[in-house]
């Protein structure tokens, strides 16, 4: 099934119990391996990898037409108590509502805003009888670090303070809701442009009267840069960064 949408050109795969979704126009030789980890490593692809829930894996490798992508692969796994029991199982209620279809929408929603996140590759689903597992595949975002690391080594402008505050302003301004806004999820590249990325759980919200949650995902922010602090050894951010954050968020 091909679906079009702007000059974009979706398509979707079905092997055994994996059913995958891909943007064509950013992938030319689409295999349902390049879900796999083990698939890159045995194309020696794997750049890096990155520690969360799960591991994530920072893929690099040149197509058919011998263009260059730089590439993020993420399992989705469970947070929480119940994470530590069913790990990276879901009930599956159909295939548009899994967390890979859901996030996968969401930033192509994104994108042909032109916000700062990650452009959405592919997505796997891998149904096991009332359950699922998955899996996305999104760009990487180059030359980046996010803030918890950008922090533990530098201290930053006002003036780049200000344009995170403003960026996640856009973001709530077209009703984009973060589900875990926090230091790790925010990106500032070598030019200091600002990019949120992870929006597993993530919603569009449009209702003009309930604006709360812009409230709380500002707040958990907020927190997420306190525990950084009493975390960390060395983290630079300060009750003045947060007002410089919240005077570019309020401009």
């Amino acid at each position: 099934m091909n679906q079009t949408i702007s000059n974009e050109k979706f398509s979707k795969v079905e092997q055994g119990k994996s059913t995958c979704f891909f943007n064509e126009t950013l992938i030319n030789d689409f295999s349902v391996d390049m879900l796999n980890p083990s698939y890159w490593q045995q194309q020696n692809a794997v750049t890096g990898s990155a520690q969360g829930r799960g591991t994530t894996w920072f893929v690099a490798y040149s197509d058919s037409n011998n263009i260059k992508h730089d590439w993020v692969l993420r399992h989705y796994y469970r947070g929480g108590l119940i994470g530590k029991i069913i790990n990276d199982s879901y009930w599956f209620s159909g295939l548009e509502k899994t967390r890979a279809a859901c996030e996968f929408a969401l930033l192509r929603h994104m994108n042909a805003l032109q916000l700062p996140a990650p452009e959405p590759i592919a997505y796997r689903v891998i149904q096991q009888g009332l359950t699922y597992r998955a899996d996305l595949l999104s760009s990487r975002i180059q030359h980046a670090q996010d803030l918890v690391a950008v922090l533990s080594e530098n201290v930053l402008t006002n003036d780049v303070w200000r344009r995170i505050g403003a960026t996640i302003k856009r973001f709530h301004h077209h009703g984009i809701y973060h589900h875990d806004l926090n230091s790790h999820n925010i990106l500032l590249d070598d030019k200091d442009q600002v990019f949120l990325i992870d929006f597993d759980r993530g919603e569009l919200r449009t209702n003009p009267v309930n604006t709360q949650w812009k409230q709380e995902n500002m707040a958990r922010l907020q927190r997420s840069f306190l525990k950084e602090l009493n975390k960390l050894a060395q983290f630079y951010f300060t009750d003045d960064n947060w007002q410089a954050l919240m005077n570019g968020y309020l401009a």
